[in-house]
């Protein structure tokens, strides 16, 4: 076997990517992901970085005709106390939602090439629905400015009319996303969805995800991928927002007037300190299933021009001692340490540069859709859909989250929706996003399920 420490740096990163790419299928944004059969189960309970106060298990409400797997058995959810929690519609492969000007719930299958319309029916009744868009090529972030209907493809982004209940009018004004048909990549691509949001100003933003776990050459392409693209009002070429974002699947426009965007990090870090870790001698490139547990967390940032996100060079540092088993994590405002596969020493990118990550979820725990919402008993602050993990031991739970929003900063995570793992580390559903609905509901998708939950405060 080759010893990767003897291999020139380039080489190195090829042979980085082309064991990333081996792992494709089990990237921790894929939709279709699942932990491995060998995964040994969590020995005491479902990990979790947020708390969980308040929150009470409460019976999932199933209406009739939606009783098929996983709701032929009867399930529980962890809701704050008094609230409520409903299956509203069976939607297999559900992952981004936004609500259209006409009151109607609109939600992109991918799996499936379409965008489906769900209307409402009377006191949160069972929804109907219709097949906006069919024909499509993975699609996934929607985003509304007025009646234009924006649907992010894996390939680009197009505009519609939207009225009466259609979709006309295509326009393409992001053309030339790369996807897993781009010549260069050659059918090989991890983080293929895009998503979308429009900015105060009415500009776009595009998340391109990484071609890997670990693929350099994705910060110099042409479009650059693992990056947020910025279109200016009217159309023109994509600009480079933020860059060194591995996959920033959650993006939302935030009480602040800035995007944000929620991050999937890196797996199978090495350890990055010339130290023990839990034994004799330097542990300093070594691939620790103790260290890689906790390493690196999750993203939940504020995104400004030219920001830099430091992927794959630097990973975003929680330890309070850093390179100590057992040190208290921190979640906010965190600085950044060099990845030792790829920035060992520094040459590659100077991570003391980085302005901190605002704020964190554990490692592995695959944030997704991300949105912002005012909660009754919560306040203002942002709802996430936590995936979970695919390649953590114990498993990193799915579940809806919550960060509080006051005086201008981003609180710690807490639980707003939970019960999706149980104890031995098997899951039910896998929530995806989660949005605010017109009649003070929260709506949330779930494609492991294959549905949309309805997820509802006292009186709502």
């Amino acid at each position: 076997m080759t010893d990767i420490r003897a291999v020139p740096r380039a080489a190195r990163f090829a042979l980085a990517g082309l064991a990333s790419l081996l792992l494709l299928v089990s990237a921790c944004s894929s939709p279709d992901a699942e932990p491995p059969a060998a995964a040994a189960p969590a020995p005491s309970g479902a990990p979790t970085s947020a708390t969980t106060a308040g929150l009470a298990p409460t019976p999932l409400r199933v209406g009739a005709g939606m009783g098929d797997a996983p709701f032929d058995t009867a399930r529980t959810v962890d809701v704050p106390a008094g609230w409520t929690a409903s299956v509203w519609a069976r939607l297999p492969g559900a992952r981004l939602e936004a609500w259209a000007p006409d009151g109607s719930l609109l939600v992109s299958l991918p799996g499936d090439g379409q965008v489906v319309r769900l209307v409402p029916g009377a006191d949160g009744a069972a929804p109907a629905r219709t097949t906006l868009l069919s024909g499509l090529t993975q699609p996934h972030g929607l985003a509304f400015d007025g009646s234009t209907l924006y649907v992010a493809e894996s390939n680009q982004v197009s505009a519609y009319a939207y009225a009466a209940g259609a979709a006309t009018g295509k326009r393409v004004v992001v053309p030339g996303l790369p996807d897993a048909k781009s010549p260069d990549l050659r059918g090989t691509y991890a983080h293929a969805l895009k998503s979308v949001v429009v900015g105060p100003d009415g500009s776009l933003y595009v998340s391109v995800g990484s071609t890997a776990n670990i693929s350099p050459q994705d910060r110099d392409a042409d479009p650059q991928r693992a990056a947020i693209l910025r279109v200016p009002p009217g159309g023109g070429a994509p600009q480079v927002y933020a860059r060194g974002v591995r996959n920033g699947t959650g993006l939302a426009l935030g009480p602040d007037g800035r995007v944000w965007t929620a991050v999937n990090n890196r797996d199978n870090i090495q350890y990055p300190f010339h130290q023990p870790y839990g034994g004799d001698g330097d542990a300093y490139g070594q691939v620790i299933p103790g260290y890689v547990n906790d390493h690196p967390p999750e993203e939940l940032a504020a995104l400004t021009p030219g920001r830099d996100l430091g992927w794959p060079f630097c990973n975003p540092e929680p330890d309070t001692r850093p390179g100590v088993p057992g040190t208290p994590l921190k979640q906010a405002d965190l600085g950044f340490t060099r990845d030792a596969e790829t920035n060992g020493d520094g040459a590659q990118l100077d991570c003391s540069t980085l302005p901190p990550i605002e704020q964190t979820f554990g490692a592995h725990s695959a944030p997704l859709g991300l949105a912002f919402a005012t909660l009754p008993g919560k306040g203002e602050g942002a709802v996430v859909g936590v995936h979970g993990s695919w390649n953590r031991t114990a498993p990193r739970a799915p579940e809806v989250s919550f960060f509080p929003w006051s005086n201008g900063r981003m609180g710690d995570q807490q639980t707003l929706v939970g019960g999706f793992q149980a104890t031995d580390g098997s899951r039910w559903g896998r929530p995806v996003a989660a949005v605010p609905g017109p009649d003070g509901a929260l709506y949330v998708s779930d494609d492991q399920a294959g549905a949309i939950y309805r997820v509802a405060p006292p009186g709502r």
